[in-house]
């Protein structure tokens, strides 16, 4: 099992190659404050001096550690002058140089730093990559983060604090990372700001490792016995006791193995009990198993997302399509497949089904029966018309004569007025499929035809070509549109069974109504002296503009012997605005009104029908018939073959990043296959 770091760090290898982040590898995150011994244990862990060191925030950007255990008959390597060396490094960035001087790995850190970072004290996020090799370490992958820092010091930025917190939650939150949380001795462990930032990630500890630094230096008298043993806060995978270098024997150039023989000798003579279970040999050997048997639970999961991601890139690459060979194939190609994909929107047929909102034919025909229908309906058919102009329009009608009936003309016109109004809703709904159909252009550039962001040039054509099609129906639309209104408008077809039947009805209310008005006259008015109707006054009811007055009443002046007295010609008084109406008045009004009404709810059945059928046929089966036709007369021609089919700069890229991606994750996927056949997992 202890082949299974090397695993680890051949797949950090196969994703630095593409400088990707994208698989959350198992690692040993360093979290502490500033000063409290973070650097000290990771150069105790290498056994060499390699880090930064001074006053304030040093580590400025993360360091991705890698200790690569190597057979100490492959550990000697020529420097540059010549001699044996015993461990190297390398960095990702500087690529296959090799480092044997490790005081030129610490000022490669620092100048790598400050090429990104700055030498503001800022911090990034953009890792750098060391590997170890060496003899005397075991193998480990570490992180070490910027210290915790609460105050802003020198030209620090003063969210200095809220930049460290982020980049060290970054880190720590990955479920693969163990959390390794580095606290001094002379400090209090209950206001450990390492455990408490550890505790919001991993509240139940389990991936979670204490390191209790500076034992040597706690006040006189006191000891770390209870923080060891865990009786002052309690951490499921343990807590290790190390002794540090101080900054004297740095200064003094005191060696990593002296000081790792002293503080062995410290905790035999300190805390002889608890000797063997503390110290930077045993650290390393802790986070060594616990490493390994994380990696172990982790593989699993970690196939299941190389495949995943595997199967995307190919997709992704697989829509970036292969270099063109042949151009006057792809060219037919693309607009045969646009066109499908524009005609099988409307149908409803599409491969890539919007679910966030109504698309193509669904959005037309929400139109049509939605939109356009309940405009319609809310047309009032007597909207605009009051009581006065209705009756205007009657006298207006009978011209210098007293009208004996309600005259027909003024019907016709008033009527006309009416049914105009149902010219301006039946446009804007050309106007909504016409703007849908502009909208489904868009749909398949972004859906359905990735291809053609391949080639932005012929993209622009086929939307110029598609827009410039979609221009030209709406105005043969429009007019068409115009005349189903027109044609209304040019008879009044008082024989439409519909309208016959609603004055049938009329006629019988009005009959009605009359008789109960009879009914109420006084018992000294004789009945027969009250109008009667003879048969072909119950024929004009039926039949004639004289039926919508009342059975037997007569005009004045129309009854046989009849005197003209109190005859009046209305004309000649100018009408006041608001006036109580005569009964007769009053009736022919309401005849008018009802007549308007019926032949209105005729007249929009008819535009609520033929409109959507109207559209359909002059715009949208239009351009369905004649839209590869139009695109291919328009655009396949050899002088354009070039200029159509040249990519865009980025394309030939991205399809190198997703090559170079999915090359990486299939050698991801043979390294943990070769763990399943050696037995590892």
């Amino acid at each position: 099992m202890e082949a299974l770091i090397p695993v680890i760090n051949k797949l950090q290898d196969v994703f630095n190659t593409v400088g990707a982040d994208i698989i959350q590898l198992p690692q040993i995150a360093v979290v502490g404050t500033q000063s409290s011994g973070k650097s000290s244990v990771l150069e105790s862990l290498v056994g060499r001096d390699l880090l930064p060191r001074g006053t304030g925030i040093v580590t400025r950007r993360p360091l991705i550690l890698q200790l690569v255990y190597v057979d100490p008959a492959d550990a000697r390597t020529k420097d540059d002058s010549g001699r044996d060396c015993e461990g190297w490094g390398k960095f990702l960035h500087t690529k296959n140089k090799i480092y044997t001087d490790f005081d030129e790995i610490r000022q490669e850190i620092e100048n790598e730093t400050e090429r990104v970072s700055g030498n503001n004290k800022g911090i990034s996020d953009e890792p750098i990559h060391l590997r170890i090799f060496s003899p005397h370490i075991v193998n480990l992958t570490l992180v070490d983060l910027p210290g915790i820092t609460k105050v802003p010091v020198g030209d620090q930025p003063k969210d200095i604090e809220l930049q460290i917190r982020a980049l060290i939650l970054k880190y720590i939150s990955n479920p693969n990372c163990i959390i390794l949380a580095v606290t001094a001795a002379n400090t209090d462990m209950a206001t450990s700001e390492a455990l408490k930032v550890a505790r919001e990630v991993d509240p139940d500890g389990r991936r979670t490792l204490a390191v209790v630094t500076k034992l040597d230096l706690m006040d006189a008298g006191t000891d770390a016995m209870d923080v060891l043993l865990g009786r002052v806060i309690p951490v499921k995978l343990g807590l290790i006791g190390v002794v540090n270098r101080s900054q004297l024997d740095i200064n003094n150039k005191k060696s990593v193995a002296d000081a790792v023989r002293d503080e062995h000798a410290f905790l035999q003579k300190k805390y002889p009990s608890l000797a063997n279970r503390n110290g930077t040999k045993y650290l390393a050997r802790t986070l060594n198993r616990l490493l390994m048997h994380h990696i172990r639970d982790c593989l699993p999961e970690l196939k299941t997302r190389i495949n995943v991601l595997a199967a995307q890139y190919q997709s992704l690459l697989s829509s970036y399509g292969e270099p063109v060979e042949d151009q006057s194939a792809t060219l037919l190609q693309l607009i045969t497949k646009f066109a499908t994909e524009y005609c099988n929107t409307i149908e409803g047929t599409a491969k890539y089904i919007e679910t966030a909102e109504l698309c193509g034919g669904a959005r037309i025909c929400y139109i049509f029966h939605e939109t356009f229908g309940r405009t319609l309906e809310s047309v009032d058919p007597l909207g605009g018309l009051s009581t006065i102009d209705i009756l205007t329009a009657i006298r207006n009608a009978t011209g210098p004569r007293p009208s004996l009936f309600v005259p027909e003309v003024s019907f016709e016109l008033l009527v006309k007025k009416q049914v105009k109004r149902l010219e301006e809703p039946s446009l804007r709904c050309v106007e909504l499929v016409h703007e849908e159909m502009q909208r489904i252009i868009q749909h398949c550039s972004n859906y359905s035809t990735q291809e053609l962001q391949r080639f932005p040039k012929l993209h622009e054509a086929i939307v110029e070509v598609v827009t410039s099609l979609l221009r030209k129906r709406l105005p043969i639309t429009n007019e068409m549109v115009h005349n189903l209104v027109a044609i209304e408008l040019a008879y009044i077809n008082t024989k439409h069974p519909d309208f016959a039947d609603a004055c049938g009805v009329m006629n019988n209310n009005i009959e009605e109504q009359r008789r109960n008005r009879m009914r109420e006259l006084p018992t000294s008015v004789s009945r027969d002296k009250a109008p009667a109707a003879g048969p072909q006054g119950e024929q004009d009811a039926r039949g004639s503009w004289r039926g919508m007055l009342k059975k037997g009443e007569e005009v004045p002046g129309s009854g046989p012997g009849s005197p003209l007295k109190g005859a009046v010609n209305l004309l000649d008084v100018p009408v006041p605005i608001a006036r109580k109406l005569s009964s007769r008045e009053q009736r022919d009004c309401e005849v008018i009104e009802r007549l308007i009404k019926s032949y209105f709810l005729i007249v929009r059945k008819n535009v609520q029908d033929s409109v959507p059928k109207a559209v359909m046929h002059f715009l949208v089966n239009h351009v369905k018939d004649s839209l590869q036709s139009e695109l291919v007369g328009q655009l396949y021609k050899s002088g354009l073959l070039n200029n159509l089919l040249t990519e865009s700069e980025d394309m030939a890229q991205r399809r190198n990043e997703a090559a170079e991606m999915l090359q990486a994750l299939q050698k991801a996927s043979q390294v943990i296959a070769e763990i399943r056949e050696t037995h590892l997992w």
